[in-house]
Parts: structure tokens; C-alpha cells; sequence
């Protein structure tokens, strides 16, 4: 039986990528897409329902789908501040992840970064690290996370910072080899691909993909 594949952050550099890999596979009859906005993508297979994420509750009998994957994530800078990058970061996915598995959602696959842990000094990997471990917590059959390293592609609001750290590591990226291979930059596309090929893998449990194993995939 074909399954349904819900998606969150269909926007972002991740998300962009994913939605049109869903929509070809011919693992899901149906793509859910959340947003706060609509996408301008026209396909038979996709419904989109757009809503605030603050009121997710309110549509959460839409939210029904096998393989939910979320690709929700801001910055601190775009966020404007920790208290708005808590929200979208640990509250809206933690609350997506709730609701999907609430909804008996067998997959959960989320976009993390490099250097989550909810121990860590560093608000944004102690965001990240803690929002990790709550989903872990959930019901779900499998979770997987995926910690990219500097994300590399178009993005419809480019990061200056990003473009600087792109260009540094592209140099020293023939330099980065062992150890320091987990910190190469990696395409949002091929994140996207590991996404997708996670769900396809079936398997159970908890799975956290490195940047340097998801480079490699």
C-alpha cells in the first residue's frame, strides 16, 4: 500500500528540495504540505494546509501521514531573538512531532545541526540538542535526525554569513579529511535525498546521520 508523506518547511533549502523528491516517489499517493504559507507547486498527489503554527492543534486531523518530515529552522539572526528562535526551533517542531505521532505517524525525519546537545553552552546546539531528545521520546517506529554540517545552496533569502563560511571551507575542504570530514559543507539537495532514502529504508529505532555520512550517501 502506498503511503502519505507529510512534509514541514517545504520553503527552506531542505524542504525546497524534498517536496518535489516526495511528489516523483513512488513510495507516497499523497504529499501533505504545512506552511504558514501555500507553495506554489500544482501536482495531483499534494494537499496543503496553511495555518500558523501556533494553532497546529487547530488542523491536526489533517496531519494524518506515515512519513513525516521536518525541515523547520531559523537562525538567531533571522529570529531576531532567543525567544523567537525557541519557538520555531524546539516548540513548533517538538509540536509537529507531537501531533503526527499522536496521529500514529510511523516515521519521523528532522533536520537538526552539526553539534546538538542539550548540554552544550551554545544556545543554538542547546536548542537543537533538546528539541532532539523530546522527539526521540515519542512513539514513533523510527526518527530519524540529520546534523548537517554549513548547508550550501539557493536559498530564497541568502545568509551573508553563510556565503563567507562557504567560501572559507571550500578552500580548506581538500584539507578536511578523518576527523574533520564531519564538518565539510554539504548541498541542501542531498540532505533532502538522505531524507527520503531514510523513509525508504523502513527500519526502526533512533538514527542520527552526520554531515559527513550524509555527504557520503
Amino acid at each position: 500500500m502506498r503511503k502519505t508523506a507529510l512534509l514541514v518547511g517545504a520553503t527552506g533549502l531542505i524542504g525546497s528540495h524534498l517536496l518535489p523528491l516526495l511528489l516523483e516517489s513512488e513510495r507516497y499517493a499523497k504529499v501533505i504540505v504545512v506552511g504558514r504559507k501555500a507553495v506554489p507547486t500544482v501536482h495531483p498527489k499534494l494537499t496543503q494546509v496553511v495555518t500558523e503554527f501556533d494553532k497546529l492543534e487547530d488542523v491536526s486531523l489533517q496531519l494524518i501521514a506515515d512519513d513525516v518530515f521536518c525541515c523547520l529552522g531559523t537562525t538567531m539572526k533571522q529570529a531576531g531573538s532567543k525567544e523567537a528562535f525557541y519557538r520555531v526551533d524546539y516548540l513548533f517542531v517538538v509540536k509537529v512531532a507531537a501531533l503526527t505521532a499522536g496521529n500514529f505517524a510511523s516515521q519521523f525525519m528532522v533536520v537538526s545541526s552539526l553539534g546538538a546537545d542539550a548540554e552544550s553552552a551554545v544556545y543554538y546546539s542547546k536548542v537543537k540538542g533538546e528539541m532532539e531528545a523530546a522527539v526521540r521520546d515519542l512513539p514513533f517506529r523510527a526518527v530519524h535526525i540529520f546534523r548537517p554540517s554549513l548547508l550550501l545552496g539557493d536559498r530564497p533569502q541568502p545568509r551573508l554569513g553563510e556565503r563567507i563560511g562557504a567560501a572559507v571551507l571550500g578552500v580548506l575542504k581538500p584539507l578536511m579529511r578523518g576527523p574533520l570530514e564531519k564538518y565539510r559543507p554539504v548541498m541542501g539537495g542531498t540532505v533532502a535525498a538522505a531524507m527520503l532514502r531514510a523513509a525508504e529504508d523502513d527500519g526502526g529505532g533512533v538514527c542520527i546521520h552526520l554531515s559527513d555520512e550524509i555527504a557520503a550517501d
